[in-house]
């Protein structure tokens, strides 16, 4: 029967050429769907970097790029889909923060120099926007914006100098002051030379996707002064900066 068909009709080369574009046009879109959609897809990264660390010295917010401390963060992270453009990115990570600082000169008769570098847990949340590469496997590049809060758990503080020519040096583990971050007016057990326990702020963060490979950069603009229990007001200048350089895994 259908060698009868094709022995007494004939199919037109422009249906049979229309045909193949529908289905080329059909079988690429998909292919494009699928590329996105594994571009899209939630997944679990080990991620760790570098940071340059640094702590805000005027009420504006501005830094002294000589007090930049270089430290590291690491941790684990998710990349949850929402959608063909957006996702959600939380994280946890154990991360350096801190900053050094230098006054006069070695051969003064007066000369500090001082580090501090306290680490923290963080919890990052992240919103972020994707773009899918097109001819590119499983690749993206993303940028987006979210809070963060943090809890000091350990670090350590060094100084050494000279007074009047006499040196001297000091070093030990950092102190946190256990005040409550719902009491905005007081600050429990605060102390002159503590660090506040809770920092709080936001980040901006964007990188690229290739595969199981993520590559990205983060700033943390910390909200909260580290300072305790201190009546000057330059306390309040002092807030954490964070410029990360990282590399992520996927599991």
């Amino acid at each position: 029967m259908i060698f009868t068909i094709l022995k007494t009709k004939t199919i037109p080369m422009k249906k049979i050429t229309s045909l193949l574009l529908l289905l080329s046009v059909f079988f690429y879109s998909k292919a494009q769907d699928d590329r996105e959609n594994r571009a899209h897809e939630s997944g679990i990264y080990i991620k760790a970097g570098v940071n340059l660390a640094n702590v805000s010295v005027t009420k504006d917010g501005q830094i002294d790029d000589a007090n930049q401390l270089v430290s590291f963060h690491g941790g684990i992270m998710a990349d949850m889909a929402m959608g063909r453009i957006f996702s959600f990115q939380p994280g946890l990570f154990f991360t350096g923060k801190g900053s050094k600082i230098e006054i006069g000169s070695p051969s003064d008769p007066n000369y500090l120099k001082g580090k501090t570098n306290p680490y923290y847990v963080e919890l990052p949340l992240n919103l972020i926007l994707n773009l899918v590469l097109n001819g590119k496997e499983n690749s993206k590049l993303f940028a987006g914006a979210g809070p963060y809060g943090a809890i000091g758990v350990s670090g350590k503080r060094k100084s050494e100098g000279k007074i009047l020519g006499t040196p001297f040096k000091s070093e030990g583990k950092i102190k946190f002051s256990s005040d409550d971050p719902t009491t905005f007016d007081y600050e429990e057990g605060a102390g002159l030379g503590l660090l506040k326990r809770f920092d709080y702020g936001f980040n901006i963060t964007g990188g690229y996707v290739v595969g199981s490979l993520m590559m990205s950069a983060n700033y943390g603009y910390g909200l909260a002064k580290i300072n305790s229990g201190t009546s000057s007001s330059s306390d309040d200048e002092n807030k954490h900066r964070v410029l990360s350089f990282s590399i992520a895994v996927r599991l």
